[in-house]
């Protein structure tokens, strides 16, 4: 008889402090030691939680607001690997749990530029990996970079297999596809507020989740952020307030496979919502229909993904060293990063 171990997963719908890097972490921290004591074993944050959604776009270029907080914004960006991501890789070894959490990564090398990531956290205290979103949808262009394929990647857990993509990202079939194709079991679908996981959004996370997770007959959490006037900087305040950034009546919530969701988080309040599962409804679907494998026609169709990091300058003297653009070896850098702790 096949034996489904129980697994608990975690959706922490709050608020960062927005444009403020280390608040933000030292909160983070906080949220991933109460969802472990709520039992999960993988917990998920919002898009861009860490130091916050770009809540002043679309706003008046060269307005003097605008520049402030895009300069603010660039400032609070965080590097990957930093004392930031080594903070949260400490919270999540100190409470044994998994994380995926949207991040500000700034570009290392010119410091100009942030993508919108998702960084995956192993309860070892290590990075598994981080996925750059691949295309910023609408006004995000102006603020963010566009990703590279490195991070379409899916981790192998002790309980299953996850992933993550952020946003709009569900809405273009290839990405979702190459996840699936790898196997994927549990996937995290970061939105930037609860408001777009409802069916009032114009970007209907909802759906999109829930399809998602009936394609990939896997298990969905589906996370967004909150945004209050006090989250923000005083100069800001009427800005959140003017936009009213407001639920229309959804909610963060875990989907099963199949697309049925099975927990749901009230819409404006900060929680950790949470559902225990076990794969066998994963292995009972994909028995199915599994579209990456037996229900595919690989001699007609076939999808290539570049997982090459995006490189602009490529220099080629000796003395050049690597940025945070190139890909990294999860392994070799938590080893690296022991030998200087030990130093």
């Amino acid at each position: 008889m096949a034996d489904y171990p129980e697994f608990t997963l975690a959706a922490i719908q709050a608020s960062p402090i927005y444009l403020d890097r280390e608040a933000s972490t030292e909160k983070a921290c906080h949220l991933i030691e109460e969802a472990a004591q709520k039992g999960a074993d993988f917990a998920a944050f919002s898009e861009t939680w860490l130091p916050g959604y770009p809540f002043f776009y679309p706003y008046p270029i060269n307005s003097s607001l605008w520049n402030q907080a895009v300069a603010a914004y660039l400032a609070s960006g965080v590097e990957i690997p930093s004392p930031t991501t080594d903070r949260l890789c400490d919270a999540a070894q100190k409470a044994n749990i998994d994380v995926a959490i949207g991040l500000v990564e700034l570009d290392a090398k010119t410091r100009g530029t942030v993508y919108c990531t998702l960084l995956f956290i192993g309860r070892e205290g290590r990075i598994l990996g981080r996925h750059r979103k691949l295309k910023p949808t609408l006004a995000e262009r102006m603020l963010w970079g566009e990703g590279d394929g490195v991070g379409l990647a899916v981790y192998e857990r002790d309980y299953g297999r996850i992933s993550g993509l952020s946003c709009g990202e569900h809405e273009m079939l290839l990405p979702a596809y190459a996840l699936m194709a790898q196997g994927t079991q549990i996937h995290v679908a970061a939105w930037p507020y609860t408001r777009h996981i409802s069916d009032s959004s114009p970007v209907n996370g909802l759906l999109m989740s829930r399809a998602f997770a009936s394609q990939g007959s896997c298990f969905v959490i589906a996370i967004g952020s909150l945004l209050r006037p006090d989250d923000v900087p005083e100069i800001h305040r009427d800005l959140v307030r003017e936009r009213d950034y407001g639920n229309g009546g959804g909610g963060s919530c875990i989907i099963a496979p199949g697309g049925k969701i099975i927990a749901t988080a009230p819409p404006n309040d900060e929680t950790i919502l949470t559902a225990s599962v076990t794969l066998e409804t994963v292995l009972g679907l994909k028995a199915v229909i599994d579209v990456g494998g037996h229900y595919s026609r690989p001699d007609v169709l076939q999808l290539h993904v570049n997982r090459h990091p995006l490189e602009r300058v490529v220099l080629s003297d000796a003395s050049a060293s690597p940025g945070n653009n190139e890909i990294f070896n999860s392994n070799e850098y938590q080893e690296e990063t022991k030998d200087t702790k030990n130093q």
